[in-house]
């Protein structure tokens, strides 16, 4: 069961539903892209699916570490999300959060499973939290568009929320906040990425 901290972050980025996608390629930059995320489901925190051999897996498997970064225009509220990722091809993971959309990015081909939830190029990312910072609306939309007007007049920094930082013991627990930050310590470490976010071998 997601933590409350945990809940109210998905709360946060539900309707955005687009985020940033941040990895690290292999000469050390970071690479950012726009993906969908998926809708909720056990074994990670949040979920997004992507194509067997895109850059983002090769990255991946050098360093499972990622950021996701959401923006609310309206309201200017954000999310930035520090997490690590994990590749899966499960067939009932990827039926249930399979949406008829993919079609876009996964057009049919001479395989008759293309573009269905069994398609074999489909790869799923989960990503579990570890930390978390974002603001918060406390004003309703046209309330906060004034505060920005506002600003821009006096030039004062307008307070459309305050910056709240959530740590991993918050998002889920204190044993499983230590966990995730020791097996990610012990990856950094030893330059491996943990076993769950190398590159799933290509399934037929």
């Amino acid at each position: 069961m997601a933590g409350k901290k945990l809940t109210e972050l998905r709360a946060l980025v539900h309707g955005i539903e687009t985020a940033m996608f941040t990895t690290r390629r292999a000469d050390g930059h970071l690479v950012s892209r726009p993906m969908v995320t998926l809708d909720a489901a056990p074994g990670a925190d949040f979920w997004f699916v992507t194509a067997l051999g895109s850059d983002k897996l090769a990255e991946l498997a050098r360093d499972a570490h990622v950021n996701l970064a959401y923006y609310r225009d309206r309201t200017k509220e954000w999310v930035s999300i520090s997490g690590t990722a994990k590749l899966t091809q499960n067939r009932p993971k990827l039926r249930r959060l399979y949406r008829p959309a993919w079609n876009a990015w996964f057009p049919e081909g001479s395989d008759p499973r293309h573009g269905t939830a069994d398609d074999p190029r489909m790869v799923l990312i989960g990503v579990k939290a570890h930390a978390a910072l974002y603001v918060r609306s406390d004003k309703p939309a046209p309330l906060a568009a004034l505060e920005l007007l506002r600003g821009y007049v006096t030039g004062e920094t307008p307070q459309v929320g305050a910056l709240k930082q959530v740590a991993a013991r918050e998002l889920h627990g204190p044993r499983h906040g230590k966990r995730g930050a020791a097996k990610a310590r012990r990856a950094s470490a030893s330059g491996a990425p943990p076993r769950s976010a190398r590159t799933p071998r290509r399934t037929r």
